[in-house]
């Protein structure tokens, strides 16, 4: 179904980043050529070009890196430079005050040059890696969630917007994000070579980056997130099946359901939610069962297993919940596991009353 990575920046790399002038003008004429500012590069604009270079429109462009407004002018397209925002001319900047863009969808962060570009060709992109129709609406969701879980977080880097409303210093540091690799691909104060042609191969290494680690995305969400999603989606429905509360969900088929629940609870309506899920170890025979958290992010349980389980395995737990072939409870109560299906079924409906 999918394209690989390599066939991907094969199609990029192919054409020169920075080609010479061509003694023939006419297919020369016909490149189409991108600008963006140059001096120190960073995550959004590097990504916007590499993601503009996937569209039809702009496939095999000529990166030209200038703040020359004249320049700038004569080109097919500007990302991150020029102090315009305006799509129809295909000029992309997010500096200029009164700049308030945003993705939309329910996502509020501020755009950078590569939220602007998802936001207009991100579409065809994605239609393109599933070979679907862009109004599919497997595309319409793959361009969300990579939105949500890759290109926000460029946003915002980018415009300064910190992930979480405090006041209080950050309790270590994180060197190790895109934004911070891309960052350190620029050319070092102590190299002895700081032409703009050097400048121009840092930048086009930093345009490999961002793009390989975007299209990583694309495919994840492609062959393993929309699939999981399917399941989890299945797996609500049939909730009443497994118990008559609603609150207990069987997972048929192992994979990794805590990235949707939250969201298919709440586009499926489902209330009350779910408090456990049960699902068998892929590497033994017993049957887990874990209690849901209270939001993605948090580890407090929505109903942690009882307190008078937690800590005990085998014998010991089987006797103090009267339920045979128990296994183990955690300390922490947000995980057991029984022998079989039925037992674990026992202990999370005697966990949702006790």
């Amino acid at each position: 179904m999918l394209g690989s990575r390599a066939l991907f920046c094969g199609r990029i790399w192919n054409h020169s980043l920075f080609p010479k002038r061509s003694g023939n003008f006419r297919a020369s004429f016909r490149t189409k050529r991108v600008g963006t500012h140059n001096g120190t590069f960073h995550c959004d604009e590097t990504l916007a070009c590499f993601m503009l270079r996937l569209s039809s429109r702009f496939s095999g462009a000529q990166i030209v890196r200038t703040r020359d407004h004249q320049v700038l002018e004569k080109l097919n397209a500007a990302l991150d430079v020029g102090g315009v925002y305006d799509p129809e001319s295909e000029r992309y900047d997010h500096h200029q005050k009164g700049f308030t863009e945003v993705f939309g969808h329910g996502f509020n962060t501020k755009l950078s040059s590569a939220g602007l570009i998802y936001k207009h060709y991100g579409l065809e992109i994605i239609a393109k890696e599933l070979q679907l129709d862009q109004k599919h609406t497997d595309v319409q969701r793959l361009f969300l969630a990579v939105y949500k879980n890759f290109i926000e977080a460029v946003d915002a880097i980018d415009n300064g917007i910190h992930q979480y409303d405090t006041d209080q210093p950050p309790r270590y540091v994180n060197n190790t994000s895109l934004a911070h690799r891309i960052g350190r691909l620029n050319l070092d104060w102590i190299e002895p070579d700081q032409s703009s042609s050097k400048e121009d191969e840092a930048f086009h290494r930093a345009m490999e980056l961002a793009g390989s680690e975007f299209l990583q995305c694309v495919h994840f969400h492609a062959k393993s997130w929309l699939p999981a999603r399917s399941i989890v989606m299945e797996c609500l429905a049939e909730r009443h099946d497994v118990d008559s509360s609603g609150e207990i969900m069987k997972l048929n088929k192992q994979c990794p359901w805590k990235l949707h629940i939250f969201e298919l609870e709440e586009e499926m309506k489902i209330d009350p939610p779910i408090k456990y899920v049960l699902y068998q170890d892929d590497r033994s025979e017993n049957w887990r069962i874990q209690a849901v958290s209270v939001s993605p992010d948090k580890f407090e349980s929505r109903k942690a297993l009882p307190i008078s389980w937690r800590g005990l395995e085998k014998e010991k737990l089987s006797e103090e919940s009267s339920i045979p072939g128990c296994v183990f409870v955690h300390m922490s109560g947000f995980i057991g596991a029984n022998r079989s299906y039925e037992g674990a079924l026992a202990m999370a409906k005697a966990s949702l009353v006790a």
